[in-house]
């Protein structure tokens, strides 16, 4: 007779076998000798016939089915290392749950982004239509295409089957193994089997065949930054790049005084200084352009270092061109595998014009909030949105709190960028390790940087309205209309005259007349309105 023992921990969830020839053990055949055994443990004994055959998996099985009387709520499933309880309602398995119990940190807020998540299922969607062109089974590939469907569509990462965190392997190889056994279990349930048994479908034979997560994460990373440049940064910077072109347009003819170093210097109109702040978030449209370019270059193909092991000829470019069908972009095949497994510099690079917005948009809402500092006591030369109560002790008090909410965002977006740029360089040899940070921190920014574009436009922008006559009587007072005189009569005439003005607090035109100058000179030559551009 032989004993197998089965011992499951039920702390931890984890199952071990251990086979004996009466009351000896036979180590050599255990399939795992555990290092630390709780107080808490399931143990079963089988006596089996020496003759009889049987495997680890009958076994686990077994075992699984006597557990379910002592944790009800849990299934057994067991890889490499062995044994371990995962939820009965969760289609992730045995590689997901020690990831979710090795590495608690930041609890649902660190989660991996769901866009990462639907990028993998496009990505695994990808590789399962070139893998059937390669004789892979057509109804296991069907059932993995639809299991796909089902993440790209949010439902599974709504009803929680993604549980971890960003804070895991640098490589992301957590993330893609959750996503590849929620792959499979959803695929069995599609084809009629049940979840946890890897068959007829196996994660890693199947759902990962002709991938590693050195490439399959890291082409999911750059699809769900495309993406969500797309969806919701580019809509963003239409919407302002419009709302701006309408404020040139209809200000195009109110004359202001514009300001240098904080203080007073020559005229232009409002619409000439809202141009600038246009022409900005025009440029910020067109260097995302182009760093575009680089990003839409996939490593899929690559697998573990960049030379395409353990895949077929035609493969890369097969299962780029579905990964481009499927979302609509213009992916393509890296020209340099080694590069983009290596490295992360299209994200850096992307993070980098991130940057240049943030640093643009921050500039404009300063610009705006202080250009409707007061209403009394400060410039006062816009009218911004009075939106909600902005004081609890001042009544009557309003902040100008959508320009605030936008240049925290855009400190924030500062902020990022130093992570992004340390865990780009911080790549080491074959792999860059860094990966979901760095993506998880593109995508923040993305976000972030969308949705404040947005609000900023709709609660702020778009209801702005000049404080005309504030604009001309500070104009009227300005000394720096003195520019104007100095074709005529000199620089360090002109300079005397504006000086004596801000002395004496008398105005201009009193001074140049003091000094010589006649009334109709003075009013020919100093014309607010023929100093917006070249004589």
């Amino acid at each position: 007779m032989v004993a197998i023992i089965g011992i499951i921990d039920l702390e931890t969830g984890i199952s071990f076998l251990f086979l004996t020839n009466r009351v000896t053990i036979d180590w050599r055949a255990c399939s795992l000798v555990p290092p630390v055994v709780s107080h808490q443990l399931f143990i079963v004994i089988f006596f089996v016939s020496s003759k009889m055959s049987f495997d680890q998996k009958e076994i686990f099985s077994l075992m699984y089915k006597l557990a379910r009387l002592i944790v009800p709520d849990t299934r057994v499933e067991y890889d490499s290392m062995g044994a371990i309880h995962v939820p009965l309602d969760r289609l992730y398995g045995p590689q997901t749950m020690r990831s979710l119990l090795k590495f608690p940190i930041g609890g649902v807020n660190e989660r991996m982004p769901r866009p990462i998540i639907i990028a993998l299922a496009i990505v695994k969607k990808a590789v399962a239509e070139t893998n059937k062109m390669s004789g892979l089974e057509e109804r296991l590939c069907d059932a993995i295409s639809k299991a796909c469907d089902d993440i790209i569509s949010g439902k599974l990462y709504d009803e929680d089957h993604f549980p971890l965190v960003i804070w895991q392997a640098g490589s992301g190889r957590h993330t893609n193994m959750n996503v590849n056994e929620v792959i499979c279990n959803r695929a069995i349930e599609i084809l009629g089997g049940q979840k946890g048994t890897k068959t007829p479908v196996d994660p890693d034979e199947h759902v990962n065949l002709s991938q590693s997560s050195n490439d399959s994460f890291s082409a999911a990373i750059n699809i769900a930054v495309a993406m969500q440049l797309r969806d919701k940064l580019y809509p963003a910077l239409t919407l302002i790049i419009e709302l701006l072109n309408n404020k040139v347009n209809q200000w195009k003819d109110i004359i202001k005084i514009g300001r240098t170093h904080l203080m007073d210097a020559v005229p232009l109109t409002l619409g000439q200084e809202f141009s600038g702040y246009k022409q900005q978030q025009a440029n910020c449209r067109e260097r995302l352009d182009t760093a575009l370019t680089r990003l839409y270059q996939l490593p899929l193909g690559g697998t573990t270092v960049g030379t395409g092991l353990n895949t077929k000829k035609g493969f890369a470019a097969e299962c780029v061109k579905r990964v481009a069908d499927l979302t609509s972009l213009p992916f393509v095949n890296s020209p340099n595998m080694f590069e983009s497994i290596s490295s992360c510099d299209a994200l850096v690079e992307v993070h980098g014009e991130l940057n240049t917005l943030a640093a643009s948009t921050m500039k404009m809402a300063n610009d705006i909030r202080f250009l409707g500092s007061g209403p009394r006591c400060g410039l006062a030369e816009l009218k911004l949105p009075e939106n909600e109560p902005g004081s609890s002790i001042m009544p009557g008090k309003v902040n100008p709190t959508q320009c605030e909410a936008l240049t925290m965002i855009c400190a924030q977006v500062m902020g990022n960028q130093v992570a992004v740029t340390l865990g780009g360089c911080n790549g080491h040899f074959q792999l860059n390790d860094f990966m979901p940070m760095i993506a998880s921190n593109v995508l923040r920014s993305i976000t972030l940087l969308g949705d404040g574009i947005k609000s900023f436009c709709k609660n702020c922008l778009s209801n702005i309205e000049p404080n005309t006559d504030k604009i001309n009587t500070i104009m009227s007072q300005s000394l720096m209309l003195v520019t104007a005189l100095s074709p005529h009569v000199g620089y360090e005439r002109s300079a005397a005259i504006a000086k004596a003005a801000h002395q004496s607090g008398t105005t201009l035109r009193e001074e140049a007349i003091n000094a010589g100058i006649s009334a109709d000179d003075f009013d020919e030559w100093v014309r607010p309105d023929k100093m917006l551009g070249p004589n």
